[in-house]
């Protein structure tokens, strides 16, 4: 059989893919530049005593280990007396000049850490894989929320992870590698946890210098320090009780959560030793397993999840074992293959309330969402053995014939026929939502900017003959049911017909649900230029207008926040309206997609009367529903122009299109040829 360089344009494409791949790789390299640049620079803008203040607190002028007596005394040192040991020679540096130090080693610790476990995945990789590990590795680590609160705050907790993987997979002799594991105990005591994963995988040599270095270092600090190691060893029984509180939000380990959901006193302390028990011993077998299974980088990351879990502590800058999990591959599917590593990341890089929503009922899963991930990790993610038939080869993913109609130029993205993975798109929608949010929030512009637009606004209307909003809102007024009905509609439909489209189609038309969504999230993206560039005060809050507000009732003009009804929202987002917008997509939507008459005649009245609203009510100008009408039909054009025409195939089935003979042949023979993965890619791999 010829091979690929002998075929014609063989040899092209190999090229070309192998630039490709260098260009990725040095993009990923600038972007994790990028970070530690931003990293640096956020740390050092910083304002003395805003800055570094766990490290200020141990070795800074009034620090803990410049005091004479105990370095327990305040419980603002929470480390084992041997890392005051090891912290003590700092005291002696001059204050910039550590600040400076330890920023720039915590970001050398960090990219060493990347490179590590870049070098640890699993073997044999993909000569991508092998390319961009590294570079991809360290960007996330620079992305992570405990990578963010150890520069901040000055911690030391990257030593014991970068000690750890050093010892399994850099190092040379278990001896050596022992030493290493067992500095990291001494540093963090649950990192013994460590120790029967390598006495039950066969390094049993490791297993005893990992114990007796951590005997000899602890020996060491408590003949130096006697006195700070009986504090610490029998007083507060390995550190607990030290620090700040032990039910604060920041605290992700079992004692934590239980301290949050009410448990006090020796209940709790039973409850969390038979918990933390059970947790290990299942945890660890897991890990046994994995590490036998030749997936040793895995086992690591599943036994540092148990020490997170059964720490009596485990702060946010001690969570980065959880972030290795990402390496784990699970799900059949290729469709299915990312679920999980985005799961991690989302956890690990965003706050709480980004990822779950803020509800009341929802708090417990928020406020413990990085324990919950890490008990995921260690004792139900079905992760897949090397030995599985889909470990290197998924189903691999069914894509729609390719489109016709299209412009030549355009970058045409390949539609999925499937339905998505509704985890994945749960997490996506939830995530891009609170962007949105986020930004939309920080796109507030001043009171006079938005005043001095809603002029320009009101002066185009009124020109077009299009200033009705006085004469609408006044006469809706008048007639109290008519009132409450629009009142009702702004405030009741907004969310609730988008999501009951998008969950329709996610079930009965799953290619019409991705185009839809897709032009849904680019018309909401489009709408985000238009609060950041033109701050508009609605018809409501414009003094001398007369507008009634027939929601939240008569505005103080005399306050200079009289705009601002809430730290949740932005009162200035108002051009374009996504109000009009989201419910003019919902009707174009109904009316392309909905097989009967009167169901699409029923999704245009809907944008119909979420016009009315708007201007009834106070909230927007007739000319903001032009501009919600014009990013909409941005967004339908966008999607045509990256994924083609919308696809008329007929549905069939629950929304999955069924498998002709000659797709089914394809199929087959794709997951022959190595799972469908392009180039003879290792099929998704969950990891980097």
């Amino acid at each position: 059989m010829a091979t690929e360089q002998s075929r014609p344009g063989g040899a092209v494409g190999t090229g070309l893919r192998a630039a490709r791949l260098g260009t990725v790789r040095a993009v990923l390299w600038l972007v994790a530049g990028v970070l530690a640049v931003r990293q640096i620079a956020v740390v050092l803008s910083t304002p003395k005593g805003e800055r570094l203040t766990d490290l200020e607190t141990w070795v800074g002028p009034s620090g803990v280990l410049h005091v004479n007596g105990s370095l327990y005394d305040s419980t603002r040192f929470t480390g084992t007396p041997f890392g005051g040991l090891v912290l003590k020679p700092l005291t002696r540096m001059a204050e910039q000049a550590l600040g400076w130090g330890w920023t720039f080693g915590t970001l050398l610790l960090v990219v060493a850490l990347g490179l590590v476990a870049a070098r640890a995945l699993p073997q044999p990789v993909t000569r991508r894989t092998a390319l961009l590990a590294a570079p991809f590795a360290v960007t996330l680590l620079m992305l992570s929320l405990p990578v963010r609160n150890t520069l901040y705050l000055g911690q030391t907790s990257i030593i014991p992870v970068l000690l750890v993987l050093a010892g399994c997979f850099a190092v040379r002799g278990e001896r050596t590698s022992g030493v290493c594991i067992g500095l990291a105990a001494a540093l963090q005591p649950t990192v013994l946890l460590f120790v029967p994963l390598l006495w039950f995988t066969g390094r049993k040599r490791a297993a005893a210098s990992t114990g007796i270095t951590f005997a000899g270092a602890t020996a060491l600090a408590w003949a130096a320090m006697p006195h700070d190691s009986f504090t610490y060893w029998v007083h507060h029984l390995a550190g607990v009780g030290l620090g700040g509180r032990a039910d604060d939000l920041a605290n992700q380990s079992l004692h934590g959560a239980l301290l949050r959901l009410g448990l006090t006193g020796p209940l709790e302390i039973v409850v969390f030793f038979a918990l933390a028990a059970a947790v290990a011993v299942l945890g660890m077998r897991r890990a046994i397993h994995y590490a036998r299974d030749g997936q040793l980088l895995l086992a690591v990351a599943l036994t540092g999840c148990v020490v997170v879990a059964v720490s009596p502590t485990s702060w946010k800058h001690q969570l980065l074992w959880v972030l290795l999990a990402v390496v784990g591959r699970v799900g059949r599917k290729a469709s299915s293959r990312y679920v999980w590593p985005v799961a991690v990341v989302l956890v690990m890089t965003l706050p709480a309330k980004m990822v779950v929503p803020n509800m009341g009922a929802l708090h417990p899963l928020r406020d413990n969402v990085v324990l919950l991930a890490a008990l995921a990790a260690a004792l139900v993610v079905p992760f897949l053995s090397r030995t599985s038939e889909y470990y290197r080869t998924p189903i691999p993913t069914e894509y729609a014939p390719k489109a016709e109609t299209r412009f030549s130029w355009a970058p045409l993205l390949r539609r999925v026929a499937t339905r998505p993975n509704l985890l994945l798109e749960l997490l996506l929608i939830r995530v891009t939502y609170a962007a949105y949010q986020r930004t939309r929030l920080e796109a507030t512009g001043s009171r006079a900017a938005a005043e001095d637009n809603a002029g320009q606004i009101l002066a185009v209307e009124k020109a077009l003959f299009l200033d009705i909003e006085h004469w609408f809102n006044h006469a809706v007024v008048q007639v109290g049911w008519l009132r409450g009905f629009f009142d009702f509609y702004y405030t009741s439909f907004h969310f609730v017909v988008p999501l009951s489209v998008l969950g329709i189609l996610y079930w009965r038309r799953p290619a019409d649900y991705r185009w839809a969504r897709t032009a849904i999230g680019f018309t909401t993206v489009l709408a985000l230029v238009g609060f950041f560039f033109y701050p508009l005060a609605p018809p409501r809050l414009m003094p001398g207008l007369g507008i009634i507000d027939t929601i939240h009732g008569v505005q103080d003009f005399s306050k200079p926040d009289y705009g601002k009804l809430t730290e949740l929202t932005n009162q200035y987002a108002a051009m374009p309206s996504l109000h009009f917008g989201w419910s003019l997509w919902c009707g174009l939507t109904i009316a392309l997609v909905a097989p009967k008459v009167w169901m699409k005649v029923l999704g245009l009245l809907h944008p119909f009367f979420t016009v009315l609203a708007i201007v009834a009510t106070g909230n927007h100008w007739i000319l903001d529903a032009v501009g919600g009408a014009a990013v909409v039909g941005a967004g339908f054009g966008l999607t045509y122009l990256l994924t083609g025409p919308r696809s008329t195939a007929p549905r069939q089935g629950r929304g999955e299109p069924r498998e002709q003979p000659e797709a089914a042949g394809r199929l087959a023979t794709a997951v022959q040829r190595n799972g469908g993965g392009a180039d003879g890619d290792d099929g998704g791999r969950g990891g980097a």
